[in-house]
């Protein structure tokens, strides 16, 4: 990990430093997604399928692309029991959680006859995209379902890659009927993101496409953009951990090390107040990843993207913190809740010794599907507002019009729009 002194030019120096991991920057893999959507525009199915064998190794047809119920209980004898029921806990929970951000539809009536309301509609259909390859998340599957089925989504689909041997992975396909999902297809990569955003033969297009995935998927959502909605383009997994002289080094060597392992470009930092903890941090460090399973990837993410930041007080520290926005954001402070009050841009925000951005990933309850690479500035967790759209409710009395209707006809004409000032003035001539 690098240790640096924060100041205003190694501050800018490590943004600059960051954003070189946003998929933004990757334009090189564009052409060939660009490829992927256009024929799998034309060639609906019989694209998908060739996609499938091409980079999955697998033949499917329109026979066996979707999973079966024979599959999905077959998938439930290989899971662990103790397994299962963690991944039950865990969907309560969450569910627990995004039932308080539901929202209702609402009407204001005034005495003058007029109606001013919203209407909330839940969506109808959302295409939940899960990764395959070497890792396995069934709680991403959860993150991305629960939200929408609370958000009452009327058909839920999820696309997945097959394995070398045609099959879903068994706790994936167990975590998506716990959850709710009503459809589950064999398919990955931008492939899949082309069928769900423009259909095919054997899957329907969707409304919205949301869950994580490499490059591909990532640049695949970013140009269906428009034909349907998305949640996010996600970067790689970071984690900024906000620490003084009280807080132990060995926790905060853990958490940082928890989101090192994710990726080679996952970030990791740490900003302090007290350079005795930042060494002893970097000792911890140091020790623990000798011990772990993905020591390789650890390393090269802490020697590129790993820092600790000395700040000369506070105030500097959570202006650092701000300015990058990171994922997850940890406070091991004295009193991390008065901190906490001064954090304007972060994904999540995990408070006290005991709340480690892993409890936050799999258990706590709120979403882990979180902006990365800044954009916390402007964008939120996943929630049940993804999952839902509101349309505005305008009713209106002539007793209510008429005392406004001169205005309305003023403002059309400044903007020389007569055929609007014409539909207001013809209702009081």
């Amino acid at each position: 990990m690098k240790k640096v002194y924060l100041t205003d030019e190694t501050k800018q120096n490590l943004l600059q430093d960051l954003l070189k991991r946003s998929p933004n920057h990757y334009e090189g893999f564009t052409e060939k997604v660009q490829a992927i959507l256009e024929r799998v525009k034309q060639e609906r199915d019989a694209a998908v399928f060739d996609y499938t064998k091409q980079f999955d190794g697998v033949e499917i047809n329109s026979e066996t692309v979707k999973v079966t119920e024979e599959e999905i209980q077959k998938a439930y004898q290989q899971v662990d029991e103790k397994l299962l029921a963690v991944i039950r806990k865990a969907k309560a929970r969450i569910a627990a959680y995004h039932e308080k951000q539901k929202q209702n539809s609402w009407f204001d009536s005034q005495p003058d006859g007029s109606i001013l309301g919203q209407k909330v509609t839940p969506l109808e259909k959302v295409g939940v995209y899960v990764p395959g390859g070497k890792a396995v998340y069934p709680s991403s599957v959860l993150m991305n379902v629960v939200p929408a089925k609370v958000a009452g989504v009327d058909e839920i689909i999820m696309t997945t890659p097959p394995g070398k041997d045609g099959k879903v992975y068994p706790v994936t396909l167990v975590a998506a009927k716990e959850a709710g999902v009503d459809t589950i297809y064999k398919a990955g990569g931008a492939q899949a993101i082309a069928a769900l955003a423009y259909g095919t033969e054997s899957i329907p297009k969707v409304d919205k496409i949301v869950g994580p995935g490499n490059i591909y998927v990532a640049l695949a959502k970013k140009a269906v953009y428009g034909h349907v909605s998305i949640d996010s383009i996600a970067g790689p997994s970071e984690i900024l951990v906000l620490a003084d002289e009280t807080a132990n080094p060995r926790f905060v060597a853990a958490d940082l090390l928890s989101q090192a392992e994710h990726d080679e470009m996952a970030s990791a930092i740490l900003i302090t107040t007290s350079e005795k903890l930042a060494d002893e941090v970097e000792r911890e460090v140091e020790r623990f990843t000798e011990t772990l399973s993905r020591k390789e990837i650890i390393q090269k993410s802490l020697d590129t993207y790993g820092y600790l930041l000395l700040a000369d007080n506070m105030e500097d520290a959570i202006a650092a913190a701000n300015e990058i926005a990171s994922e997850h954001l940890e406070i091991l402070t004295k009193d991390p809740f008065s901190v906490m009050t001064k954090i304007r841009n972060a994904g999540a925000i995990f408070l006290g010794e005991y709340s480690s951005e892993p409890l936050g990933d799999y258990f706590a309850g709120p979403n882990h599907v979180l902006p990365t690479n800044g954009t916390a500035k402007f964008f939120s967790a996943l929630s049940v507002d993804d999952f839902i759209k509101k349309s505005s409710i305008i009713s209106f009395s002539r007793e209510a019009l008429e005392p406004i209707h001169e205005d309305i006809i003023q403002f059309a004409e400044s903007e020389q729009l007569t055929a609007h000032a014409n539909s207001i003035r013809v209702r009081f001539e």
